[in-house]
């Protein structure tokens, strides 16, 4: 490790552009891209603002620990899926439920009664052709100007960090699951 100077100086000058709602991906194969599209929905709740999370590969009943806090400071999360797709019975079901799930997210959306909606793992219906992504583009860009979406999941749509005006990739450079360790509860659910 190479210590630095801290600096002393402003590093940058303060925009003057007009606030208005932003798209934001995480992407990428290295953890934390959920982890902190949840923690830009605790900062605008923290806020006062009004914020909708649909995750689109969990169960409606799901249980993981976010669900459980979300539920307890009163932040609506939605499962809309049946799942990991190699578990599903039925492909064309889970295709099925995401286009109904992306239908209850885009009347989110373009209600303009958010702040901030999270379309938690979007990219997989996406990559996987279950979802139109000209319709998903559309909506971006039709939603009202004070609107913010965080998308998230590996494998992002070129065409959507296009889009974006933030853009991550979390890259893995180790992850404990690889080494055989099994997911923790409160870590990875």
């Amino acid at each position: 490790m190479q210590i630095e100077t801290p600096p002393t100086d402003k590093p940058y000058e303060k925009p003057e552009g007009e606030r208005r709602g932003l798209i934001l991906v995480n992407t990428g194969d290295g953890k934390g891209k959920s982890t902190a599209a949840f923690g830009l929905a605790l900062r605008a709740h923290g806020r006062g603002k009004a914020v909708k999370i649909y995750q689109f590969m969990k169960v409606p009943t799901a249980r993981f620990g976010e669900h459980r806090m979300f539920e307890q400071i009163g932040i609506p999360i939605e499962g809309l899926g049946d799942g990991f797709s190699w578990k599903s019975q039925d492909l064309e079901h889970s295709a099925q439920l995401a286009r109904e799930g992306w239908a209850r997210a885009r009347a989110s959306i373009l209600s303009g009664d958010y702040f901030l909606v999270v379309l938690d793992e979007i990219t997989y219906p996406l990559i996987y052709g279950w979802l139109p992504l000209d319709e998903v583009l559309q909506t971006l860009r039709a939603r009202p100007k004070e609107v913010h979406v965080v998308l998230t999941g590996r494998r992002c749509p070129p065409e959507i960090i296009e889009l974006a005006d933030t853009v991550t990739e979390m890259t893995l450079i180790k992850h404990a699951f690889k080494a055989g360790i099994p997911a923790q509860r409160g870590i990875e659910d």
